[in-house]
């Protein structure tokens, strides 16, 4: 049993609706306007398709009503060209010349609907009606994705994966305890926006929250920022002034890519950590301070401490309670809510219309395999807001490289064989010790492994290569 919607719903849904009329005979307009005014829609008309495509551009109608054969302008013309200004607009075709073939071409090249003349106004206020509940539709659905959208965030971090949701939890609990935290993960995928959490969330959420980057200073400016300095303690120091450590007493210091710090810095860290003290540069006073320390890093400090280039009772200090943030590539499912918050966050920055990205522009960046992580792809969503030129974000819109991806390598060649895992590790390593010239510290750590481990398996594939030779099998 078909249910029909109430008068007043429709009323409403179509007031909503707003239609351009576009055809070279005036009285054909003036006529088609008058009769879907009466009805209830929002229409205008003109005999001008480049008006009728300005109306597009403008975002001023949702559908247009375009003739066939019209002399400035063919109507498959128009259509192409009104897709590419706005790939969500609808065009429904009018002829006065029907045939069955032109209708399939149309329908194929993207028009909504395939009309001929004298227009049969009950068809077309049905064609209308449809696109004005599924308008309506559309903006109940925004309504309450945006409510949901709402319950996805966690102190402005977005994502609904099951690894998000874990590091949101972790966080939580450990939030409310004012002890030392280690982030670790790549590099844009959100290890500030996880330590301004942490912080928000503990007991010191009203005292101040300080960041320092360690990778973008030298040692002796990182030590006057984070501890301070004496007047005349280094050429330049024309006063005093205190560091973050200081600045962020009661609160927290933030240390981004601790794992570039040098061996000295570590040291200094670690007295802040297990004396909570620490002396200016050129001062011989030791202050105490009473500060939370969160540190981020996208290396593997494990690896570091194997290498003897990270302290390991520092790593131990800070390793105690470790939150690791996934890379993008690891919670693919979070892209959509992502792309959502940061299309609303420029739509408002640059005071655009921005509704959403088109179908193929959906696939690109689902495709894509990120790896600046939610950085990169918060730079491209800023990037094609600025170049959309309709309230779509279309594949155009979208940079070369997301646009035409690269070909991934073939899983099976003609030279392909079946091997045994070992043998596929066992010459991954080799290739990896080759490009590090045999340096078996360097090699572990770009497998990301202990050295223990690397020198275990390199006996291991020594001993089973002497035994094939001598015929053990």
């Amino acid at each position: 049993m078909i249910h029909e919607q109430p008068a007043n719903v429709t009323g409403i849904a179509r007031k909503n609706l707003s239609i351009s009329i576009v055809d070279d005979d005036p009285d054909h307009v003036e006529i088609t306007t008058h009769r879907l005014e009466k009805g209830g829609y929002i229409a205008s008309g003109t005999t001008d398709p480049e008006e009728a495509l300005q109306h597009v551009r403008l975002g001023t109608c949702r559908v247009v009503l375009a003739d066939l054969k019209m002399p400035q302008m063919d109507g498959m013309v128009f259509l192409e060209r009104a897709q590419q200004i706005d790939p969500g607009i609808y065009v429904i075709l009018v002829t006065g010349f029907y045939s069955v073939e032109s209708a399939i071409a149309a329908i194929k090249l993207g028009a909504y609907d395939y009309l001929y003349k004298p227009l049969d106004f009950p068809r077309l206020e049905k064609s209308l009606d449809e696109l004005a509940e599924n308008f309506a539709r559309r903006s109940e659905i925004q309504h309450l994705e945006e409510k949901l959208f709402q319950s996805l965030q966690f102190k402005g971090i977005v994502g609904n994966s099951p690894a998000m949701i874990e590091v949101f939890e972790l966080a939580r609990k450990i939030a409310k305890h004012y002890t030392n935290v280690l982030i670790s993960g790549p590099t844009g995928a959100g290890k500030e926006l996880v330590a301004r959490a942490l912080h928000d969330l503990s007991p010191v959420a009203q005292s101040r929250f300080a960041v320092c980057n360690c990778s973008a200073l030298v040692d002796t400016l990182l030590e006057s920022q984070l501890f301070g300095h004496m007047r005349g303690a280094f050429t330049g120091a024309t006063d005093t002034r205190p560091g973050l450590f200081e600045y962020a007493n009661g609160g927290t210091v933030f240390l981004d890519e601790i794992g570039e710090t040098s061996l000295a810095m570590q040291a200094k860290l670690l007295r802040v950590i297990q004396n909570r003290e620490i002396q200016r540069v050129g001062s011989p006073e030791v202050k105490k301070v009473d500060v939370r320390l969160i540190a981020a890093t996208n290396r593997d400090l494990r690896a570091e401490v194997l290498a003897g280039r990270f302290r390991e009772d520092l790593f131990y200090r800070l390793s105690s309670i470790e939150i690791r943030v996934p890379g993008l590539n690891e919670r693919s499912e979070d892209i959509p809510v992502l792309v959502q918050h940061f299309l609303k966050k420029y739509a408002e920055a640059y005071n655009k219309p921005l509704r959403g990205l088109t179908r193929r522009a959906q696939i690109a960046i689902v495709q894509h395999e990120w790896p600046g992580n939610v950085r990169e792809l918060e730079n491209v969503i800023s990037s094609a807001a600025i170049t959309a030129g309709a309230d779509f974000i279309d594949l155009t819109d979208l940079p070369q490289h997301i646009q035409k991806p690269r070909h991934r390598m073939p899983l099976a060649g003609p030279d392909w064989r079946p091997v045994p895992l070992d043998e596929v590790r066992r010459l991954h390593i080799e290739r990896v010790l080759e490009s590090c010239g045999g340096n078996r510290v360097k090699a572990a750590q770009m497998l990301g492994i202990g050295r223990t481990s690397l020198y275990r398996f390199l006996k291991r594939s020594a001993r089973r290569a002497t035994a094939a030779t001598n015929g053990v099998a």
